[in-house]
């Protein structure tokens, strides 16, 4: 049984020789089929999740969940996708929409059943308690952004103009662009939060992932050269937008513990190591290995053999 979580920026893939995760963003077409033939010639049976089918590409989500289905099946014929009402199809339906994390809480539930879980990827930020799962099922993302439980704020992805409006700047405050010069990739890389093999998006300006690089990006938010504000300058910036991202993400998981009672905190993701420091959590990387970085698909794969519905 191989695990797939398709997602918008990332197709993450979990099989018996370990975690796979490819780089394919959906707004660009990128090959799903034959990303997943070679997985396909050593196993044929797939469980699958979702996330890719808000890519601003689809004119709907079903069009999305449509087009996902079609490009899997094209590798695996008998795939089964997961869905929001905790059950698996065989078509495309609603209910695959954004299910990737309820596989990872249908998972865990029963391991941590007084956790909340935070997935930090790339792009965005999981908050769930594992606590509530009969009120979780049929969510979709726009309820969860209403409930807490979806921050869009991930650790490579998620533009410095969106977390950050002003900053001190040697003393100084200074707006910032509201133009795509940096991303959160870039924050965390001169930060040492990440190497530049964790860099696995694209740059804002299709350049070098690199230390130097990075910091060229993070002068740019303020409309500057490198030259203009340093080593010193760059880095400023970036402490000030990982300050409120910590602040962002750590706040609503502790107000999550507090509504739901929850008596473990347990983190996930790219981001796992990072924030399980921030939280005096649980790392999920100690229990799953390299899987905590690609738990749905973990998950669903799990759930697939364990035979849920």
């Amino acid at each position: 049984m191989i695990g797939i979580d398709v997602g918008g920026a990332n197709l993450k893939v979990i099989d018996d020789a370990g975690v796979s995760i490819h780089y394919c963003p959906l707004w660009e077409r990128s090959p799903i089929s034959g990303l997943l033939r070679p997985y396909a010639q050593s196993d044929k049976n797939a469980a699958v999740v979702m996330s890719g089918e808000l890519a601003d590409c689809f004119e709907t989500k079903l069009q999305g969940i449509s087009f996902i289905v079609d490009a899997v099946r094209s590798a695996f014929p008998d795939a089964r996708f997961y869905g929001t009402d905790a059950r698996f199809h065989t078509s495309a339906v609603p209910e695959l929409a954004a299910a990737n994390w309820l596989a990872s809480a249908d998972l865990l539930r029963s391991r941590h059943p007084d956790a909340v879980l935070l997935d930090i990827g790339s792009t965005t930020a999981d908050i769930i308690p594992l606590t509530r799962f009969d009120h979780l099922t049929g969510m979709t993302d726009l309820r969860r952004l209403q409930a807490g439980y979806l921050i869009y704020c991930g650790m490579l992805r998620t533009s410095v103009a969106t977390l950050l409006r002003s900053v001190d700047l040697a003393g100084t405050p200074t707006p910032v662009s509201t133009e795509y010069f940096a991303s959160t990739a870039d924050v965390h890389l001169v930060l040492g939060h990440i190497t530049p093999g964790h860099y696995t998006c694209d740059t804002p300006d299709h350049k070098e992932k690199t230390l130097k690089a990075s910091l060229r990006r993070l002068a740019r938010v303020v409309c500057a050269d490198y030259d203009e504000i340093g080593t010193e300058g760059a880095r400023q910036i970036a402490e000030q937008c990982w300050a409120v991202q910590r602040t962002m993400v750590c706040s609503q998981v502790k107000k999550m513990v507090k509504v739901s009672g929850a008596e473990e905190v347990i983190v996930a993701g790219i981001g796992a190591q990072l924030f399980s420091a921030e939280l005096g959590a649980t790392d999920l990387t100690c229990e799953l290995g390299p899987a905590a970085d690609a738990l749905p698909a973990f998950a669903v794969r799990e759930l697939a053999k364990n035979g849920t519905r």
